[in-house]
Formats: structure tokens, sequence, C-alpha cells
């Protein structure tokens, strides 16, 4: 079993602190409570294509494209960048309640064709009310990861390349289908910590998806999911979802970790903490337990931080510590079963190099990567393999 890198595609700002184009307060309208933010990397085509074929040249396989308001549109930002990369794989984020499924495996299937085979899914149900009526969805939790069991029933069935009929509660479908099914399939990613969700990961999912949290809490869920999915009959991956600090000396990531947590005042975490913590999302309410909302004790367990939970919604943890120590740590999570590994840092062009020339040799050395002599997975041998500084510096808050 093979570690599988991911990289993390900022489609709604970047920049040098954990602050950008998020805000907290009135269904994340108004800023008046959020600190001024110098220095913004607007998520302009050019600057992502910095990104993705940084990821590419360093190896990563592919790199996820968030979804929702405050982000560009994944299938039309990520297929524009098929064109700039040569084999980096594009994990492309969206929500079921929004678009049809028949429609989605269409899409797939012209994605596949058009970027020849690299294209992932990442099934996003939406943990948040407030965001989900934006685009129309008025469906309460649980009912809306009923709704996803349906949508990827019918997905799935629509790919097998012959009439698919379907009835389900939501979704009704006569004679569904995709002219030409996608080749290879993408494979399907999926996230979710509540009872609702287990099940729907269980019976249609490739890859499970979980947040950062400690390792022990980790196993848990793999161990709860696989159990699931054994009643199905079926199989499924794992996968983290992570930030990292990554230098040359753990010294050196603290000290880089501490000044984010600088750029943060007061009114800015309490703003942060008191909207994240009317989120629906099981898998929101137990990021926001790792640290409540408090500064002391994040490093919640060795080398994992929890200072980004502060105030980023989502993945609120990260790998902290030496290019060593954080080899050490995903050799960790992947001893309990974990494959991909979807990461991001602030930064996301500077992360990746810190990373890909630090990190990444260190687990090849370690035997855990797949693909060619030094672990290449989708893109070519890092320029330097070596650590030390990353080979490109862009100006920036």
């Amino acid at each position: 079993m093979s570690v599988h890198l991911h990289w993390f595609l900022p489609t709604g700002g970047d920049g040098r602190t954990l602050v950008d184009r998020h805000a907290y307060t009135d269904g994340g309208v108004r800023r008046d409570r959020i600190t001024p933010v110098r220095g913004v990397r607007g998520p302009d085509i050019e600057y992502l294509a910095q990104i993705a074929k940084a990821a590419e040249q360093l190896g990563f396989e592919a790199v996820l494209t968030p979804t929702g308001t405050w982000c560009e549109d994944a299938w039309l930002t990520t297929t524009a960048l098929t064109q700039v990369t040569e084999r980096l794989k594009f994990l492309v984020a969206f929500r079921p309640g929004v678009i049809s499924p028949v429609l989605a495996a269409q899409m797939a299937a012209t994605y596949q064709r058009l970027s020849r085979g690299r294209l992932l899914l990442n099934v996003v149900t939406g943990g948040d009310s407030t965001e989900q009526k934006r685009f129309g969805d008025h469906l309460d939790h649980d009912r809306r990861y009923a709704r996803t069991d349906e949508f990827l029933q019918v997905v799935r069935g629509v790919w097998g390349g012959a009439p698919f009929d379907f009835q389900g509660e939501h979704y009704q479908v006569e004679g569904g289908l995709t002219a030409l099914p996608p080749d290879p399939l993408p494979q399907i990613f999926f996230g979710g910590s509540s009872a609702a969700a287990g099940p729907v990961a269980a019976r249609n999912v490739d890859v499970y998806l979980t947040w950062g949290e400690p390792p022990e809490q980790v196993k848990q869920k793999i161990d709860w999911i696989r159990g699931l999915a054994e009643r199905e009959g079926r199989t499924v991956r794992f996968g983290i979802r992570l930030h990292t600090i990554s230098r040359d000396t753990s010294k050196e990531a603290w000290a880089s970790a501490d000044r984010l947590l600088g750029d943060l005042d007061p009114d800015t975490v309490a703003a942060a903490q008191q909207a994240l913590g009317k989120s629906e999302s099981v898998g929101q309410q137990r990021m926001l337990a790792l640290h409540g909302g408090s500064r002391d004790k994040l490093e919640i367990s060795p080398n994992l931080w929890a200072g980004v939970g502060l105030v980023r919604g989502g993945a609120g943890t990260a790998l902290v510590g030496s290019h060593a120590e954080v080899a050490d740590r995903i050799e960790e999570y992947h001893d309990l079963g974990i494959e991909h590994f979807v990461l991001s840092g602030y930064p996301h062009l500077e992360e990746a190099y810190w990373f890909g020339e630090g990190v990444r040799p260190e687990l090849a050395a370690r035997g855990l990567l797949g693909g060619g002599p030094d672990g290449a997975q989708g893109g070519s041998r890092p320029a330097s393999a070596s650590g030390g500084a990353p080979l490109l510096v862009a100006g920036g808050r």
C-alpha cells in the first residue's frame, strides 16, 4: 500500500496568512469583524497554473479543488488547468444537491476524455445550511446524506453503458446513461463524520476522507467505515486532509506556525469560532473540539497543530516539524491504513516546494511512495530533492 500525495488549489485566494477570502459573520456577507488582509493573491488562472505546474513537477499525483460560494467553479477552473499540465490529476469537489446525477456522470465522462483520464471526484454533501440555501438546497443534514446516497447510485448506474432506471425519494431516472462512459472510471472521494454519512461511504465511495485528527481518533474512523463497508461486501480505501509546515529544522517550522498565529487578533478568532460553531457538520464540530477556540495547547498530538482551525473552516490541523518529523507522522497515519494524503499550506506555492523538496524525498527513501525509482506519482523528479529553501519564493502577504 503506497502513499499517494496530493496538493491543493486555493481557488478562493491565497497568501501568507490564515485569514484570506473567508468571511465569518452574517452568512459570510459582512466582513466588518475581520482584520483587513494585506497582500492577498487572487485566484487568477496564472497563479493557479503556477501551483498546478509546481505540484506536477514535485511529484504530487493530484490537486484538490474546493467548492462553495467563495471559490471559483472547480469544473471550469481545472479543465483550463489540464491544458497547461501533462500528468497531474484534478480532484474536483462538487455538491450533489445542485446538479443532476446524470448530468454529473456525463460531465465526468467528458472530462476524462478531454483530460486523458485525469479526473478524480470529491463529493461534498455540505454541512452548512446557510451555504446550501444559497444554492437553492433546503434539505436538512440527514436528508442531504440520503440524497447523496441516491446520487452516487445513479452516477455509477449510468456509467454502466446501458440504460439505467432508478426510483428513489430524491431522484427518478428513466433510461439514464452516458453514451460513452468514462475510461477509466473516476475514483470517488467522500468525507463525513456523522452517523448519516458512514453508510453512504460504505455503499458508494472508493476513498473515505477524514480531516486531520489525532491518530487514535483517525483509527476509530477507519475501523468504523471499514466495518460498515465489510457488511456491504465492499472495500473502501482511506485518505486524510491536512495542512503542512515543513522546514529544515523543527525550530524553523514552529516559528512559521507562530507567525501565522501572530496575524490573528482576538476579534478575528472570536468571529470565526462563533460562525463555525453554527455548522451542522459533525466533522467541523470535531475540528473545533480539538482546540476549543483557545490558543493554549494547540499541539494536540506530536507535530499535529490545531492553530489553522482557529479561523479556517473544514480542515483545521497541520503537520508541523522538520522534514523527517513530518514524514514520521505521515508514516504513522499510513500504518493505520491511510493511503491518500491531501495536503496544503500557506502560501500554497511556497509550501508545495518545502514539502516536495523536503518531506517527499524522506518518504521515498523509506519506500512509501509508488511509481518510478524516486517514487514519482504524477510528475517529474523534483529539481532539487535534498531539502532546503524553496526554489520559488513569490511576493505576497
